[in-house]
């Protein structure tokens, strides 16, 4: 079996190991796609905050079921996703209905090993049944529930401006969450290609590029209001920092994308607007099950965002290229 293993900051290597034999309670999947996600390069880049190496990258999956155990309903040979977020099921976020930010949470390519594998040994309970979707889909309803939880966290009602910093494949995934909400969506992004692709392939009415005073574009677009949402999909620091200046009175703000460092902003600006602050931390089946849902309601079509596929064997090279801007990467699929 052929393992890809992220050893340190910008170095990849293959390794071969013995094929997974399934344990009680768990499932072996033959990995079919694996999606590229921000965390995996920020993680390939060294800037993932939840990171230690080495670690075998991968958690937006699709797979085929080869053999398992303890999970009713399934069958050898479906196709599946799975949710990656492995839980205790007994701290107080998870007695609370909240295991996406349990207090021991093992995130599948992150805190433990990942996907970027021939085969793959999961928890039984993190199955999620295809329903006739391709591996394509499949493996990118991981990252649009993620925009899922943060829309849900925000309460998005009809009818409101709702701002989404950051163009990448959250950014878009959330965006469409939002506009099935019945939100006004807005777009920011410093990159006016990724601003093109959300005109024309979502539709978004507003989009905003961030160089170009975009408190005035802004304020011109909710006629003097300002977002009664604003939800950060890049982690970065800047655009965080910045984005509190784009709340209106009363607004929420939910972060979804992550730094490293610390965020800072006026407390007495913040304060006047009664703002309310929050993150939005992985997603759950609640989350996967609404994105389903819509896929198969054609309200979202996610294989539009990928840009870039690549066979396993290729990824080692290709890796580092997708961080550069001028590759027009939204979202790299691997193979297998």
């Amino acid at each position: 079996m052929k393992t890809l293993v992220c050893i340190q900051p910008g170095e990849f290597a293959y390794k071969e190991s013995d094929a997974p034999l399934a344990r009680p309670g768990h499932t072996i999947l033959k990995i079919r796609r694996v999606g590229i996600c921000g965390t995996d390069l920020h993680a390939f880049e060294g800037t993932q905050p939840f990171f230690q190496y080495p670690r075998i990258l991968g958690h937006e999956l699709a797979g085929d079921i080869v053999d398992l155990d303890k999970a009713p309903g399934f069958q050898p040979g479906e196709a599946v996703t799975i949710i990656p977020y492995y839980s205790c099921g007994t701290c107080i976020a998870c007695r609370s209905g909240k295991p996406n930010c349990c207090t021991t949470i093992k995130v599948c390519g992150v805190h433990i090993d990942g996907g970027m594998v021939e085969y793959l040994s999961v928890p039984s309970d993190a199955l999620v049944h295809g329903r006739g979707l391709t591996h394509d889909q499949l493996a990118l309803i991981e990252p649009l529930a993620i925009g899922a939880h943060a829309v849900r966290r925000a309460a998005i009602q009809p009818g409101e401006f709702v701002l989404v910093v950051g163009a990448g494949p959250i950014g878009l995934g959330t965006m469409e969450s939002a506009r099935i909400a019945g939100g006004e969506v807005i777009a920011m992004d410093i990159n006016d290609e990724r601003l093109r692709f959300c005109r024309e392939s979502l539709h978004v009415l507003h989009t905003v590029n961030a160089t170009a005073n975009p408190l005035e574009q802004i304020r011109h677009l909710t006629r003097g209001d300002m977002p009664t949402v604003v939800i950060d999909a890049t982690g970065s620091r800047n655009a965080i920092n910045n984005a509190f200046q784009y709340m209106a009175h009363g607004a929420r703000y939910v972060l979804v994308g992550l730094q490293k460092g610390e965020i800072a902003f006026s407390h007495p600006e913040f304060h006047k607007r009664e703002g309310t602050l929050m993150s939005s931390r992985n997603a759950t089946r609640e989350d996967f099950d609404k994105v389903i849902d819509a896929m198969e309601k054609k309200l979202i079509d996610p294989t539009t965002y990928i840009t870039h596929r690549v066979k396993f064997d290729e990824v080692k090279d290709k890796f580092a290229s997708w961080l550069d801007p001028a590759n027009g990467v939204i979202k790299a699929m691997v193979e297998l």
